[in-house]
């Protein structure tokens, strides 16, 4: 009997080290601009069996966020887990360098075994050299079937038929746009209504794809062995989800499966067909990925693994950003518990509904702005078009479309102060470094990396500039208050200084802040002494902050100050300055009669590869915008 129980224990022994030592294949299904729009999160007339299925045989995840609402500072979320505001990544179509202690994850697979492929996207906010040694293929011929044998994979395969630009391809709908309904923020009109069923179709599409991969797998012997992945990039693509860091934006679908060998990797609270209510974003990816191929993750990465064997300690909060949206720049931060979504407006002079240029070759952005401009829009619906609040406060739970601001709310008081905190611990410790300007965050970080000046505490005294950022933004803050930011040796601070003016000018400028009035011009006026030394700052981002004042709400005169400011920047070598004065030059572009031929002879030589298509679209806008003829 002892001998029995001596050679169990072997075989036991055995057969537990065995599944120890075995890697499991881990395969990403992933999307385009697709929100908790499928079956499994009960969303009515969803028609998405194969995905529905496989949260039945594993888990979803009810509140599982992007860290931001477009796709290419998501995908580098993704694939550092790192924050790109920590890695100077964020601005849509920007390349920044990673410092050398910083990999994309799949390196570290690679270098224990795993063969990594991609199939297709990456569409990381770095450049071309940071990606070396990522991948083994990327491209649309990669395949895990090309493997050498006996190794195991890591796949991804992303399906594009859902993205923003297929809302607008017209085809046959499989469903009565008249049964659709649309989010309270959207008008209900034919237009709309059927762009959502559009968009509702091409979900059905996406789910047959990955019926075809998991298929793939199947008749392959490998879902025993398969640990597998489905969600969504972000948001939908329909305005006002994507490009917007509340849970319409940030919220997507998150299915994890996990074959019975390997559930002893499985999240703790792992149950077939059931809802995890734990919260996770894309943070957390990398460090979960190498976790469960039993790598531990490096201390560089901001996210904690939600699985696997160094499964960390579920996460009270989870975080949004937005920056630049190709050419119409931002700065907005969020935080949400899971129930309440916090936003703070760092640009309250900017609108969601900015003039973005691929945003509004949707039907429904047109529609909705034509509506808008006809003053037939209820309060909810009119929102998207006017000048944000500083802070915004919503409960999802009451509120699911995200319409009803709380931040002013006494009985809120308590919430909005705790996630405010929690936002601002998160800024700091991740060092958030898109608090300077594009082209003063460029220019400060030559020779070395975004992420490496940002934790220079003397490059870059951050906690000092959130401070300015926090009172230029606060209308509440004095005067003199704001003097003390414009006089400050910093040049980030004087920049949020100028900031400051502009939104309380903006304030008095109408509903989109476009319009000056006479409170305007002599609010202006009043400032023009101290403005006055700022337009020979030694720091350009600050000129240019102070002449788009001057150009938008000033006098025909103070035109004539600002516009040879802004076409000195728009003739540099840096594609950032560019871009900064034009986008400035376009706030007040028909005022500029006497400047049209100087403005329609600016080029864009220093935009190199696809951030060319931000100098094209914003020229674009300035030149509709001038004057048809020049003015004396």
């Amino acid at each position: 009997m002892n001998r029995f129980i001596i050679v169990m224990c072997l075989i036991l022994f055995f057969i537990s080290t065995t599944l120890a030592a075995e890697k499991p294949n881990i395969l990403w299904l992933t999307c385009e601009d697709t929100g908790r729009h499928l079956g499994c999160y009960e969303f009515p007339n969803a028609v998405t069996p194969v995905l529905d299925h496989l949260a039945k045989r594993g888990m979803f995840y009810q509140f599982a966020w992007s860290n931001y609402p477009v796709c290419a500072p998501a995908r580098t979320t993704i694939i550092t887990g790192c924050y790109p505001s920590s890695l100077g990544a964020e601005q849509m179509r920007s390349g920044v360098p990673l410092p050398e202690q910083i990999k994309m994850f799949p390196y570290y697979l690679r270098q224990n075994g795993y063969y990594c492929i991609n199939n297709t996207k990456e569409d990381y906010n770095v450049f071309a050299q940071d990606r070396k040694n990522c991948w083994d293929v990327s491209g649309n011929k990669a395949h895990w079937k090309n493997r050498p044998p006996n190794t195991p994979f890591f796949a991804v395969f992303n399906f594009e038929v859902t993205h923003e630009s297929k809302i607008r391809n017209k085809h046959e709908l499989r469903r009565d746009p008249n049964q659709e309904s649309v989010p309270k923020y959207h008008p209900n009109v034919p237009e709309i209504r059927r762009d959502w069923a559009q968009y509702h179709d091409r979900i059905t599409e996406m789910d047959t794809l990955c019926g075809v991969k998991l298929d793939e797998l199947e008749k392959a012997g490998l879902s025993d062995n398969t640990i597998v992945f489905f969600f969504g990039d972000h948001g939908s693509g329909m305005p006002r989800n994507k490009r917007t860091p509340l849970d319409c934006g940030l919220g997507v679908p998150f299915i994890v499966y996990f074959p019975p060998k390997f559930e002893h990797l499985a999240p703790p609270d792992y149950q077939n067909g059931t809802k995890s209510k734990r919260l996770i974003s894309f943070v957390d990816l990398a460090p979960t990925i190498l976790s469960l191929a039993g790598i531990e993750p490096p201390q560089t990465m901001q996210g904690i693994a939600f699985a696997g064997k160094f499964i960390g300690k579920p996460r009270e909060f989870v975080f949004g950003f937005r920056g630049r949206m190709d050419e119409r720049g931002d700065l907005v931060r969020s935080v949400s518990d899971g129930q309440y979504v916090y936003v703070r407006n760092y640009h309250p002079e900017i609108i969601y509904g900015t003039r973005n240029n691929y945003m509004f070759q949707t039907r429904t952005t047109q529609v909705w702005r034509e509506l808008y401009d006809q003053g037939h829009l209820p309060p909810e619906q009119a929102f998207f078009w006017q000048l944000k609040p500083t802070e915004e406060l919503y409960n999802l739970t009451t509120d699911h479309d995200e319409v009803v601001n709380l931040a002013d709310s006494p009985e809120h008081r308590n919430i909005k102060t705790k996630l405010k905190s929690v936002l601002r611990e998160n800024l700091l410790a991740v060092r958030d470094v898109h608090f300077l300007p594009e082209a003063m965050l460029h220019t400060r970080f030559a020779g070395s990396t975004p992420y490496e000046m940002g934790h220079d505490a003397k490059q870059y005294p951050l906690e000092k500039i959130l401070d300015a950022a926090d009172h230029a933004t606060d209308c509440s803050v004095s005067a003199n208050e704001l003097r003390k930011l414009l006089s400050d040796t910093e040049s980030a601070i004087r920049y949020w200084g100028v900031i400051g003016i502009l939104i309380r000018l903006a304030d008095t400028a109408g509903a989109d802040g476009m319009q000056p009035t006479e409170t305007t011009t002599a609010l202006l006026d009043s400032w023009k002494p101290t403005l006055q030394d700022l337009l020979d700052d030694n720091d350009i981002s600050v000129r240019i902050a102070v002449a788009g004042l001057l150009g938008r709400y000033g006098k025909d005169g103070d035109v004539n100050i600002a516009v040879p400011i802004l076409l000195e920047a728009a003739r540099s070598d840096s594609p950032y300055l560019i871009w900064q004065s034009l986008e400035t030059l376009d706030t007040f572009a028909p005022r500029c009669g006497k400047f049209v031929e100087e403005i329609r002879a600016l080029k864009g030589d220093a935009f190199k590869g696809r951030i060319s298509t931000v100098f094209e679209k914003i020229m674009q806008s300035v030149k509709d915008r001038l004057p048809a003829s020049p003015s004396i």
